[in-house]
């Protein structure tokens, strides 16, 4: 154990010590916190796009579309603008004529570009719409076209009905009053009763992204002494288990270092801004036995993909080796992130309870259903699995670890299971 912590000091210091260890714990949150808040300023910032209409149909749909853009909450989707020309009759002619404004070539009073051309043709209830547009991407245009023609074709169909304007009115807003319960709370929804869900996606996310930072540490340390040979000094002054759960121990200090703080920040934040939401996770947190949960999970989970990691960058000289046997390993780290999402809406779905007994995804899976409270049985069964299969693997990894730690030959597969079925 001595030696153990000895290497496990050495890992933790080496990476501490660095400045690019202090950089990202520094720029990681800052980058979270401008590529949360860049998207809603460059919406605000930019501008609202122009929009020209041609109603060849007399039906008055010009002033639909600018009464219903008028009506929009927040920002609108598009401004109406007067037509740069005067309107053909023909609508192809009136795509040709508006296309040196749509392209830039030709702008508009005060140097504005001319986003969108929107031309109605036809009669009755056979109205088409040609929309023509500068940036066929933005399909804020075409919503909003499309919803002002579509109230506009049905109010004139209830109208030739029969129904006046104000009933029509009335009957559009009429709505039932709901209002959501809980089963389980034996009370009206609120956010506390979400939270539990919203919790566990944010754990499981958490766990996904401590166990890929410190594995790839881990791999590159390993590679890293292997190519440098002092792998083979260290294998003459301790033991193989000594040296993959020192490497493993120091590494996870440096991970659960960097996490740590982070969450700190997070949470003081949470206090200070919002003091109700942040009794309530933490009332979850206790309540729902989720710090119990992450805790047994994180363990398992990052020992389970640590010891892999491990063993892998032992064969490998360098990193563009390591990618041949770590394809197989992302892939099935990617899965499980396919289903998180779905974990808070479908907690209980037979596809997320049966790839929750599958141990590399239980760790992830299990810390998001558990929410939903699962059955005992379940968490009980998936938790023994993952237990045994963490034993299998930190058992394979070090025959692995020990086989590859002193081989200087290239990868190969056949090479490997050999050298496996060699390690002592």
């Amino acid at each position: 154990m001595n030696r153990l912590l000895r290497i496990a000091r050495r890992e933790y210091v080496a990476y501490v010590r660095t400045v690019g260890f202090w950089l990202s714990m520094i720029m990681m949150p800052l980058g979270f916190g401008v590529a949360s808040t860049l998207p809603a300023m460059m919406a605000h910032n930019t501008p609202v796009p122009a929009l020209a209409v041609i109603d060849l149909t007399g039906g008055g749909y010009e002033a639909v579309i600018a009464a219903d853009l008028a009506k929009s909450k927040g920002k609108p989707p598009a401004q109406l603008v007067p037509l740069p020309i005067a309107a053909p009759a023909d609508p192809a002619q009136a795509a040709k004529l508006l296309r040196p404004w749509l392209t830039g070539d030709r702008l508009l009073p005060g140097k504005r570009k001319l986003e969108g051309v929107a031309i109605l043709h036809g009669s009755g209830e056979a109205v088409a719409v040609d929309l023509w547009k500068a940036n066929v991407l933005n399909r804020d245009l075409d919503r909003a076209v499309r919803g002002a023609v579509t109230d506009e074709l049905r109010r004139k169909r209830l109208a030739a009905a029969g129904v006046d304007a104000a009933t029509l009115r009335a009957a559009d807003a009429l709505e039932p009053k709901m209002t959501a319960y809980s089963a389980k709370a034996s009370g009206k929804v609120a956010l506390r009763d979400r939270l539990p869900g919203i919790v566990g996606f944010g754990c499981a996310m958490l766990l996904w992204s401590v166990i890929m930072t410190g594995a790839g540490i881990l791999l590159n340390s390993v590679i890293e002494e292997k190519s440098s040979r002092v792998l083979e000094v260290l294998l003459a002054s301790a033991s193989v288990p000594e040296i993959m759960f020192g490497k493993i121990l120091g590494v996870a200090g440096v991970t659960f270092t960097v996490m740590g703080v982070w969450l700190s920040v997070a949470a003081t934040l949470l206090v200070s801004l919002a003091p109700n939401i942040a009794a309530d996770v933490g009332a979850v947190l206790a309540g729902h036995g989720l710090v119990f949960y992450f805790a047994f999970y994180l363990v398992g989970g990052y020992l389970m993909y640590a010891a892999i990691f491990t063993a892998v960058g032992a064969f490998c000289e360098t990193t563009r080796e390591a990618q041949t046997l770590l394809g197989p390993v992302m892939l099935i780290l990617i899965i499980p992130i396919v289903f998180l999402t779905q974990a808070i809406q479908h907690p209980d779905s037979p596809v997320l309870a049966a790839l929750s007994w599958i141990p590399p995804f239980t760790p992830f899976l299990m810390t998001a259903r558990v929410a939903s409270e699962p059955p005992w049985w379940e968490i009980a069964g998936t938790g023994l699995l993952m237990a045994a299969t963490v034993a299998l693997v930190v058992w394979i990894a070090g025959r692995a670890f020990r086989a590859g730690a002193l081989s200087t030959e290239k990868v190969d597969f056949k090479g490997l299971v050999a050298r496996l079925r060699r390690a002592d």
